[in-house]
């Protein structure tokens, strides 16, 4: 889009966040086989017309592209290596490149500077400006600091305000955490942990009371209108303006302590969630920035030479809010939650900066849709409207204005992608990076977690790795008004952090364990499965579940292979048991096995995210036809295209599905087999015991009890009604 250059040469200041050419550079180079566009009209389900568009593109394509359906495909591929490397650079499908601004590199234009928003500068520095009078904060702020200057009940200002001393953070590096557990009426199960306190239990608010939750003006008369659409309509006036779920969640929150909340579900409470943590996020802002401009008038009226360490109220950068979502209608939503929760009515209206530019590139035009998909309600609910998902923005909010595009390091709030935050952070030895932003995140929320497992999840390490370090340069700040805690380096000990995710994994559960330290705990809803996703299985088939002895974690890859080589596939090469589907959930595993099926030379064929459409249509074809006996399937394809695979008879899990609902849609598909030989249908499932959490997600918490305690195989004959 060239408007989306709009002479941005003004903008190559060092306070605007540059996007990084050469890491996008190296990162597009080693895309080797990226796969057509998302956009593309995707094919409808129907057996005639999926039969009539291969038959077309057979043609079209020629041997070369027939070559591939005989598991050529990938050849400049096959060393793991090389396909880890692509993994990397690639992790969804080709979707990272951002449409216009965020382009770093257009072969036929050169480089686009990504745009910034440096028109309003002095308008929305926090410097500069002072409270307005008439909004009334100011005197509210002043109030309250000069009523009980040593102790606040402001849950802000007690996280901000507490000085912590050297042997306590001592204490939180060297001790392991306390916990403790508790049930609440809608989370269920919780565990507290903290290193430094005795647990004060929390217990959950019955009633709120929105002045007891000490919300920044406007937010208290503006939050029960925005969150209207989840209450129920019969709710009165005097109802507190939460549902039972934001209540509770939101009653953690504002305590400061880290959350992990694993039961997020697009469909269903997927967007209550948002909106309770763009309340909390936007109250912590408004707060924060209230203080600085309230001292800002202070220190205009106070006699030179007085002392003016009392005035410490900020980080050594501005950034003090982190949003990782996974796409950018994610983000198109949060800033309309954020625009609706300043507006105090429809004549107060708030100026928003660069909204058209923003509408633009972050919205969605509806008829780019392709029609006739049938796919299942969660997927449209998570692939609804912008999923590209290279993208970041920063966020300055002061008083009654918003200001879209505003460069990083005079944004209060940042809402990013994972790989558009790895695209500026850099690698180490380029010369073009910046993670200095990231030094004084205050409140970190990672919605969505689930998805960047689909995506790539080292992007997410990447970014813990560089937030709450000491920046490289002072980016012009005023070390008189630093508060003591980010000098002295402390900061990642006061930030919050709040991780959403659809489930529980051992990688998601690594990031609230290895990279969170706040001084006030930690709080993790921990509720076990009780049904397991067995039970929405509808075609009556026997399901083997069959245990693998991993003496570590780290051997159980290595384990996985061997016993998969040895003892499962030498049950299937013969030829009466075809149309064997094999799922695959990791990448490297599928290339370890697409390996060895070609050295075997086996009759398979095989899809993966990286399969070009035409090469996903002839597998199919190849397979139901029965010319191909094995298929091998990626999780991550599924994740991404939820195609029915018709043919199957022969199931094999080579590792449980990360989603367990993916589990009984893989079996389900069996019901467009048309055959009526139900008998001879079979199922088998490898697992150790390193995966408590998917078996229990899969087959129920006491099945899994019982299967990990055995070292038996485990036969479960299941129809519909189990």
């Amino acid at each position: 889009q060239s408007e989306d250059s709009d002479k941005s040469s003004a903008e190559s200041d060092s306070e605007t966040e540059v996007e990084q050419v050469s890491v996008y550079h190296k990162l597009l180079a080693t895309l080797k086989t990226s796969p057509e566009s998302e956009s593309e009209e995707e094919e409808d389900e129907s057996e005639s017309e999926e039969a009539g568009e291969s038959e077309r593109e057979v043609d079209s394509e020629g041997s070369q592209e027939m070559g591939e359906a005989d598991g050529h495909e990938e050849d400049k591929n096959d060393l793991p290596e090389q396909d880890e490397a692509k993994e990397m650079a690639e992790p969804t499908l080709g979707q990272e490149q951002a449409d216009g601004a965020d382009t770093s590199c257009d072969p036929n234009h050169g480089v686009i500077e990504e745009f910034t928003d440096v028109k309003h500068e002095s308008e929305f520095s926090l410097e500069t400006n002072f409270m307005e009078e008439e909004s009334g904060d100011c005197n509210a702020d002043q109030s309250d600091s000069n009523s009980s200057p040593t102790f606040s009940e402001d849950p802000f200002k007690q996280h901000m305000d507490k000085q912590l001393e050297e042997k306590e953070v001592e204490k939180m590096s060297m001790l392991p955490k306390t916990s403790s557990q508790s049930k609440w009426p809608r989370l269920g199960q919780l565990t507290f942990s903290s290193t430094l306190e005795k647990h004060k239990t929390l217990k959950a608010d019955k009633e709120v009371d929105v002045k007891q939750l000490y919300l920044h003006k406007p937010l208290e008369s503006t939050w029960p209108k925005v969150n209207k659409q989840f209450l129920s309509s019969v709710n009165k006036p005097s109802d507190p303006p939460f549902t039972p779920l934001q209540r509770e969640l939101f009653c953690i929150m504002n305590t400061y302590r880290d959350l992990f909340y694993p039961e997020r579900n697009a469909l269903t409470n997927g967007e209550e969630i948002r909106n309770a943590y763009c309340l909390h996020a936007l109250n912590h802002v408004l707060k924060a920035n209230a203080q600085v401009l309230s001292n800002n008038a202070k220190r205009r009226d106070q006699k030179p030479g007085t002392d003016s360490d009392d005035y410490r109220d900020q980080g050594l950068t501005r950034p003090k809010v982190l949003m990782i979502v996974p796409f950018r209608e994610c983000a198109l939503r949060i800033v309309h939650i954020f625009i609706s929760l300043l507006e105090v009515n429809d004549k107060k209206k708030i100026d928003v900066s660069n909204k058209k530019r923003f509408k633009g590139e972050f919205g969605s035009d509806p008829e780019e849709k392709p029609p006739n998909l049938k796919r299942p309600e969660d997927y449209e609910a998570v692939f609804a409207g912008n999923i590209d998902d290279h993208f970041r923005i920063g966020v300055a909010i002061l008083q009654k204005s918003m200001r879209l595009y505003a460069p990083f390091y005079s944004s209060d709030i940042i809402i990013a992608s994972p790989l558009g935050m790895r695209t500026v952070i850099g690698a180490e030895g380029e010369k073009k990076r910046d993670f200095d932003f990231l030094s004084s995140i205050e409140i970190l929320i990672i919605d969505q977690a689930d998805i960047y497992l689909m995506q790539n999840w080292e992007h997410v390490l990447h970014l813990m790795k560089h937030i709450n370090r000491l920046p490289l340069d002072s980016h012009g700040v005023d070390f008189s008004r630093v508060r003591m805690l980010n000098l002295n380096n402390w900061s990642k000990y006061y930030r919050q952090t709040l991780l959403f995710s659809a489930l529980q994994d051992p990688q998601i559960n690594s990031i609230f364990n290895k990279h969170c330290f706040n001084y006030v705990g930690q709080v993790a809803v921990r509720n076990v499965p009780l049904s397991g996703s067995i039970s929405q299985v509808v075609v009556q088939l026997p399901h083997v579940f069959r245990r693998l002895e991993a003496e570590s974690l780290t051997s159980v890859i290595e384990t996985r292979f061997q016993f998969f080589v040895d003892k499962v596939l030498p049950e299937y090469r013969d030829a009466i048991m075809s149309h064997t589907l094999i799922y695959v959930p990791s990448y490297f595993d599928y290339v370890r096995l697409r390996n060895y099926f070609k050295k075997e030379e086996l009759n398979f064929t095989h899809i993966c995210e990286y399969t070009k459409k035409a090469g996903v249509c002839r597998a199919r074809r190849f397979f139901l036809k029965g010319e191909k006996q094995f298929l091998l399937f990626t999780e991550r394809f599924h994740f991404y295209k939820r195609y029915t695979i018709k043919g199957i008879r022969n199931l094999i899990f080579y590792d449980l599905p990360t989603y367990s609902h993916f589990y009984s849609e893989i079996c389900n598909m069996m019901k467009a087999t048309d055959s009526g030989a139900d008998a001879t249908w079979t199922c088998t499932v490898l697992y150790s015991k390193y995966d408590a959490q998917k078996l229990a997600a899969v087959v129920g918490i006491d099945r899994a009890a019982q299967m990990l305690q055995s070292k038996k195989n485990v036969h479960l004959f299941v129809t519909g009604e189990n």
